[in-house]
């Protein structure tokens, strides 16, 4: 798969999650199968504004190429300047949000809020497009609501606004995540498009992928959710794609080295205290599905100290 003058290794993405794809996170996917992964949402003002949380966010060192920053807002120029400053700290591509049905994201008429003016969208496309020499991706949904999915329109405008890859997660924003994502919406923006059409939502086997890909006719396809705890999904589906067979799951050896080798990272890369607290609800998605999962979690989230943590989910996993 394409995007600008960047050849991904294959066309699985990690979608962007606030909160979850940090850079140890991205780091990790892509060790284990994404062809790509995009950083968690950026605000365009908070951007600006440098906080150490936002930069943070933002922060790319070490991470494999090409590099994709995620950014929302509603102010075109302020979008641009974002867009810059990214290109300015490495970023190889630039996403842009209009896809988050979060409250307070939309009540700033930003992500999913901004399909209700395919004027606006334009404006802040092109201004975007034009701000940066890399190439600027964007991510929507079907539409605001069931009776209104203009994706079509929103992606012609994409196309015609410079935009090089297209991702459509199958809901629209009234829907949130409720429900079944549905794909037809995005097989009609697959059609009426040149670009690189990437599908999203629901994509949580590998049987399911090959399906979303058959009735799609999608470039490639972006999975979020299905990775929280199984990072190594990617891998399992780029192989069931090429060979139609499954790789069998993650024994509780590798399962415990995967999760030690991101608590490190957690620790490394935020600190010992915040990467403590974020390291709580990793653990809880690695575990589910274990024997003794409950009690478990119930126990590591009390703990505050690397260390602490580490020798649980050793004991844990043995």
């Amino acid at each position: 798969m394409q995007i600008g003058k960047y050849k991904l290794e294959n066309n699985l993405i990690l979608a962007p999650m606030a909160g979850v794809t940090d850079r140890p996170f991205r780091q990790l996917c892509k060790q284990l199968g994404a062809g790509m992964a995009v950083s968690e949402m950026v605000s365009s003002n908070s951007l600006l504004r440098g906080s150490a949380k936002t930069l943070r966010r933002a922060n790319h060192d070490g991470e494999s190429l090409p590099r994709s920053v995620q950014i929302a807002g509603a102010d075109p120029v302020m979008m641009g300047e974002a867009a810059r400053y990214n290109e300015g700290e490495g970023a190889e591509i630039i996403d842009i949000n209009m896809g988050c049905p979060a409250k307070k994201v939309c009540n700033t008429l930003a992500g999913s809020a901004l399909l209700k003016d395919e004027p606006l969208v334009a404006r802040i496309l092109e201004a975007t497009v034009n701000a940066v020499s890399i190439p600027v991706t964007l991510k929507i949904r079907t539409g605001w609501d069931p009776d209104h999915k203009n994706g079509i329109t929103i992606a012609k405008i994409a196309e015609q606004s410079g935009i090089q890859a297209l991702a459509v997660h199958g809901r629209t924003r009234s829907c949130h995540f409720k429900g079944e994502a549905e794909y037809e919406t995005i097989a009609a923006i697959k059609a009426a498009v040149n670009i690189p059409v990437i599908a999203n939502g629901d994509i949580e086997t590998p049987e399911k992928a090959k399906e979303v890909l058959n009735i799609t006719k999608a470039d490639g396809l972006m999975i979020g959710r299905a990775a929280q705890g199984r990072p190594w999904i990617f891998r399992e589906i780029a192989h069931y794609l090429t060979t139609g067979q499954h790789l069998p799951e993650p024994a509780a050896f590798e399962i415990k080295t995967i999760l030690l080798g991101h608590l490190e990272n957690l620790y490394q890369f935020y600190g010992e205290h915040t990467g403590s607290m974020v390291a709580r609800k990793h653990v809880s998605w690695y575990s589910r599905g274990q024997t003794g999962s409950a009690r478990f979690r119930d126990q590591f989230n009390r703990l505050e100290k690397p260390h602490e943590q580490i020798l649980a989910v050793e004991t844990f996993f043995e």
